[in-house]
């Protein structure tokens, strides 16, 4: 029963409750982000840790006048059901339905779009600053977690925040009580009075009366900061300049909205630090976090799983094989940013716990620690989105790339993600790869080539990448053996005349079947750096019609390594370049996605032929 919670359509109304309902509608909320998402798959244990936290800020805050900045976005699910997108939920992260993430243009309750980490604080202070300069006291708030307050992105805000006197408060949201675990009355009670106009009058009385008595005034501020260190640890934020208040239950209500309450009325930055329990009131998501990060449908009775595909995935593919080279070479290193499941490292963490190394969310970091491993010696496998590597890109060029290191890349959900949509789609980087000198950039077509594949970048003594898609593949037999493919080499898959089909990567199934009514040619190409340019030469001479193929976006692409090539080689020929287009695509089913951007089989085979006529 929500029928408190169907009574609340935008901020104002359930600003009109009384202190005393808040609970029951917590109650409510937890209970429908549960059973909305068992319906629709998407982030559940982030968003179950947050829904006293979104009701007290929407309790307190003047949303949206008040900037609500959520890091990453995937725990706003209650926010967006308080925004008035409580009956959207039924087709969240759905074709044509609500994103799992804020989004600008859905809702100006969503005051910046995210999707990535450790973006909050200066998106925040970017608006706080913009208020300052209109003479307005609109207030801008930055939820951030403890995952993404590892990142270096957020400690460059918070020092040039701490700097400022704009009115910018920074929550964190510490769910793995890794910085202060024990949360109780003295902490609650504490932060109620750190929080409190008294406070910060004595704070601010004491400044100006001891500022002329300088070392009085230093030996008072020191005094006061041993104190709070002794009792909080906020020492650090208060060296950025932050008022730090906390660590507060974040799942008492009354002491959330007392807190904030509080803090609305002091000027300049402040720190507030929040305790949650990621899955909070759902035992098997308390019980199980990682698994119930992001879920498909399941049984919100028990939390099983409604199905379950029987095919391998990609990233199950790279599981087995890293632990199977990691058992051939103690050399392996793994390295992941914080996406140990995601990316399909627990075993190997388990397996060989003293070489695996999750440096948090901090890609640039990941890469330049891989780099310097590699200088030594080692042989470090970076496990990591496509999205993702996008954050590192110049250490990628600078510290690996340009020195030669032999620091092999394991790049999932290269191409379209579905539902995740366009900040988590692996739309560059084929793009972003091949421009790079010395990098060898390979794409799997199915499971074993791309255990075929990881084996040829590891044993490659330079930079590599093996790019492979979100999911399963077309199901093919997998042969164990740790074996290489020769560099550079592509595979006549299907030999045909007239037209010829260059596909690069997980597209050639559709491109088969695409291929029999022309009787073209296709090539399995595997390499989108370096290229096979004989073949490519060869076909050039004996068809009519080139035709590339890939899951990537057709700016600077696969396909636009082709037509370079033919120049290169002066070869003139008919060409058409198949790939995504030039725009971010929204979230939707991965088969309908490929079928509207024309890469299924019915919409190569349309291009094709309307090239032809």
């Amino acid at each position: 029963m929500t029928s408190l919670l169907d009574t609340i359509n935008d901020p104002q109304q359930l600003r009109a409750l009384e202190r005393r309902q808040l609970p029951a509608l917590a109650e409510e909320l937890r209970a429908f982000v549960i059973d909305s998402v068992a319906q629709t798959g998407g982030h559940l244990s982030s968003n179950l840790g947050v829904v006293e936290l979104t009701i007290a800020l929407h309790y307190v805050f003047d949303t949206p006048e008040d900037r609500l900045v959520w890091d990453v976005g995937h725990q706003t699910y209650p926010h967006k059901i308080l925004t008035g997108r409580r009956e959207a939920m039924r087709a969240l992260r759905k074709p044509g339905g609500i994103a799992g993430f804020p989004r600008r243009h859905e809702s100006p309750y969503d005051t910046f779009g995210t999707g990535h980490s450790s973006t909050s604080i200066s998106a925040a202070l970017g608006m706080a600053v913009a208020a300052q300069q209109a003479g307005s006291e609109r207030r801008s708030v930055a939820i951030i977690g403890d995952g993404a307050m590892t990142a270096g992105m957020a400690f460059e805000a918070l020092n040039n925040a701490g700097a400022m006197d704009a009115n910018l408060l920074v929550i964190l949201n510490d769910n793995d009580m890794s910085i202060s675990p024990n949360v109780g009355a003295l902490q609650n009670y504490l932060a109620k009075l750190l929080s409190g106009k008294f406070y910060d009058r004595m704070r601010r009385s004491s400044e100006k009366v001891l500022g002329v008595v300088p070392p009085v005034l230093n030996f008072a501020k020191r005094a006061e900061e041993h104190m709070k260190g002794m009792m909080t640890p906020g020492t650090l934020f208060e060296e950025f300049g932050f008022n730090y208040i906390g660590p507060i239950d974040g799942h008492d209500l009354d002491t959330l909205v007392t807190t904030l309450s509080n803090i609305r009325q002091l000027k300049g930055p402040q720190f507030l630090h929040v305790v949650t329990q990621k899955g909070h009131g759902f035992q098997p998501a308390e019980d199980n976090p990682g698994k119930f990060h992001g879920v498909g449908k399941f049984d919100p009775s028990n939390g099983c799983a409604v199905s379950a595909s029987a095919t391998k995935t990609y990233t199950q593919v790279f599981a087995d094989w890293l632990v199977d080279m990691a058992a051939a070479d103690d050399k392996l290193i793994g390295v992941t940013p914080a996406m140990c499941d995601g990316s399909g490292l627990n075993r190997f963490a388990e397996q060989f716990p003293t070489r695996y190394f999750d440096v948090g969310i901090a890609e640039q970091h990941a890469l330049t620690f891989a780099a310097g491993m590699a200088c030594e010696g080692l042989k470090p496998v970076v496990a990591i989105y496509s999205t993702f590597l996008q954050r590192a890109y110049d250490q990628l060029i600078h510290d690996i790339a340009l020195q030669n290191l032999p620091v092999m890349f394991a790049i999932d959900r290269g191409g379209l993600v579905g539902a995740d949509g366009p900040t988590h789609a692996g739309s560059f980087d084929l793009t972003y790869l091949r421009c790079i000198p010395n990098m060898v950039v390979m794409t799997p077509a199915d499971e074993n080539e791309c255990r075929q594949m990881l084996t040829t970048a590891y044993r490659h003594d330079g930079p590599t990448a093996v790019r492979y898609p979100r999911g399963g593949g077309p199901g093919v037999s997998i042969d164990h053996a740790l074996t290489t493919l020769p560099i550079g080499r592509a595979e006549l898959r299907r030999q045909g005349k007239n037209v010829a089909l260059l596909v690069f990567g997980s597209l050639l199934p559709a491109a088969l079947q695409a291929a029999e009514p022309l009787d073209a040619t296709v090539v399995n190409m595997r390499f989108v750096k370096p290229l096979d340019t004989a073949l490519i030469a060869q076909l050039a001479i004996s068809h009519k019609l080139l035709v590339t193929v890939e899951e990537n976006t057709l700016s600077g692409g696969a396909g636009t390594a082709v037509l370079e090539a033919l120049q290169a080689m002066q070869l003139t020929v008919e060409a058409l370049c198949l790939g995504l287009p030039d725009q971010f695509i929204e979230h939707g089913v991965h088969e309908t996605m490929l079928a509207d951007c024309g890469l299924n089989a019915q919409g190569i085979l349309a291009s094709i032929e309307k090239k032809l006529t």
